[in-house]
């Protein structure tokens, strides 16, 4: 199943983290560069 996760707050990140784990192919949108900038470097925003 394909799933957006608008924003990547503590509850879209960890949201979209369990439906990946689960087998899914997820995408995550935010207004944050930042954020998805950390993202995409495998580090987390929300520590």
């Amino acid at each position: 199943m394909n799933l957006c996760m608008i924003g990547t707050g503590y509850v879209g990140l960890v949201s979209g983290v369990c439906f990946s784990d689960n087998g899914n192919k997820v995408y995550c949108v935010d207004n944050n560069k930042k954020k998805i900038d950390l993202l995409k470097k495998r580090c987390c925003s929300n520590l």
